[in-house]
């Protein structure tokens, strides 16, 4: 071997010396051939990953710096509240940028508005019904005075609910909940607009119990409002109406304790929610009131007078006797004015319950856009002037005066009606033709039994009034004899208790002996 060989050797190991440190630094018995070159493109592959992972980490890391932090929500305290809310995070980190895989998703994810978020479980659960409710067709019951059965019916039908039919003391037709509004807005003769939430048979109180658990009140109200029931009975079994008055009750509150956790209280004078119980021989129905107080009761009259008449027997009476609201009306014995203010509202389009509030405006889920929708739409339809005269005359300066008053309560223009002292006997007629309607003095407002007065109006009518029709209600069934004069119709009606029945008198020119 020659010098120059040994060099040549001496290099080549030193060579392989200067290799990295790593593979220096190991023990490990190095790998030559094929093996080697598959171990070294393994560690270069593995590399390559790292170096991809890490290149995407930084990405990340540098979106994340760079992406604006997203505005505040409105409320963010409140949302951070939330109850069952998900991941709920203390408010002081709301303005702070959160972890990139964390406060993206949460925006995106709660996206509604905060109150959407913060409601109480049980009003998104009351707030489902609402449109189902709108669409959904009811059972209805408008109670009236006996006698305006008929009348009320074909009122209803002229509002579009097609198939009023007239029953006991009342009609039944059918509606969707605003089609109830428009009932409670526009009938001037019906006392109420009950809506049917339940019928079944009963044989014992306990089925009132028990009809009254399962009927869905949550649908209407619940414990924030407060309560009163009211039963009647045709020919009901039952001992005592009061005893099943209080098994109704506790029915609706065992069911309304048991969803709610609290029951409603109960108030009889001005309650936020009525219920009526109505018993026949085997059976029970509860009905919804939506009208609260007694839709007679206009909102106006405040001085009644003697022996008052109802606003809605007034209208009632005005729809029997067929008076044309285009012709002069006449009230003799006008008292307070209920029948005359009935007739201008009559003529002018004035809808019966315009100025007055209803139970159902306190209800769960009230559409209050929607009520006042149908009142302005109903306002714009009134008129502002009378084609005709419309008079009222009594003996009583303070009836004139309180008629006087009730006018401008009723929202009416004081030249609308003409009001004056004067006695019956000697009215003239205001017009060639028209009507004369009126509730006379009778009963406890007649003193003593003025035979005399009767003769002397009549004579009056035969005299004066030739091509006038002429209705009077009176509890008098005899009046037609002391008048002495046929009349046309007469129709059995009740003012209050009182059996009452409503004369209509045809005054034909020349008919009549002077």
């Amino acid at each position: 071997m020659t010098e120059s060989d040994k060099t040549r050797k001496t290099l080549t190991l030193s060579k392989r010396a200067s290799a990295p440190n790593t593979e220096a630094s190991d023990n490990k018995p190095k790998r030559a051939g094929a093996r080697a070159r598959q171990v070294a493109q393994l560690e270069r592959e593995r590399a390559k990953q790292r170096a991809l992972q890490e290149a995407s980490d930084n990405g990340t890391r540098e979106d994340a710096n760079r992406r604006p932090a997203p505005a505040p929500v409105a409320d963010s305290t409140a949302y951070e509240r939330a109850p069952g809310a998900r991941s709920a995070r203390p408010a002081s980190r709301g303005a702070a940028a959160p972890a990139a895989d964390a406060r993206p998703r949460r925006q995106t994810r709660d996206s509604e508005p905060p109150h959407e978020t913060v409601a109480p479980r049980i009003k998104r659960r009351t707030a489902a019904p609402r449109s189902r409710k709108e669409a959904e067709i009811f059972a209805i019951f408008a109670p009236c005075p006996q006698g305006l059965e008929e009348a009320l019916a074909a009122e209803l039908q002229e509002l579009g609910f097609e198939d009023a039919q007239p029953g006991r003391a009342g009609c039944h037709f059918h509606a969707d909940w605003s089609g109830m509004q428009r009932a409670n807005l526009y009938s001037r003769l019906a006392t109420r607009i009950l809506l049917q939430v339940a019928h079944g048979a009963v044989h014992h109180e306990d089925d009132i119990l028990e009809l009254a658990r399962q009927t869905p009140w949550e649908r209407w109200f619940g414990p924030e409002q407060t309560l009163r029931v009211d039963t009647s009975a045709i020919r009901s079994p039952m001992q005592s109406l009061q005893y099943c008055n209080l098994r109704a009750k506790d029915g609706i509150c065992d069911r309304l304790r048991e969803l709610e956790g609290a029951r409603p209280d109960i108030d009889t004078v001005r309650p936020d929610a009525r219920v009526h119980l109505f018993l026949t021989e085997d059976s029970a129905t509860l009905y919804l009131d939506t009208s609260g107080e007694s839709l007679f009761k206009r909102g106006w009259r405040l001085d009644k007078g003697d022996a008052p008449i109802r606003e809605n027997l007034a209208a009632g009476i005005l729809a029997l006797s067929d008076w044309d609201p285009s012709q002069p009306l006449l009230d003799p014995f006008c008292g307070s004015g209920t029948i005359l203010i009935e007739a201008a509202w009559i003529a002018l389009g004035v809808p019966a319950g315009i100025w007055r509030p209803f139970s159902f405006e306190r209800l769960r889920d009230h559409d209050a856009r929607h009520w006042r929708d149908l009142k302005d739409d109903a306002r714009a339809h009134i008129r502002t002037q009378l084609e005709s005269p419309l008079v009222g005359v009594d003996l009583n300066p303070a009836a004139i005066e309180a008629a006087r008053q009730n006018v401008e309560r009723a929202w009416l223009t004081p030249d609308s009606i003409r009001f004056e002292v004067g006695d019956a006997r000697h009215t003239p007629a205001p017009a060639p033709t028209g009507w004369l309607i009126t509730n006379p003095p009778y009963g406890e407002r007649m003193e003593t039994d003025d035979t005399e007065m009767w003769r002397a109006w009549a004579q009056n009518l035969k005299q004066n009034f030739s091509g006038w029709q002429v209705g009077v209600i009176t509890s008098d069934l005899s009046l037609p004899q002391k008048l002495r004069l046929k009349p046309k119709r007469r129709y059995p009606l009740y003012n209050g208790a009182l059996d009452c029945r409503l004369f209509s008198f045809e005054m034909v020119e020349a008919g009549y002996r002077r």
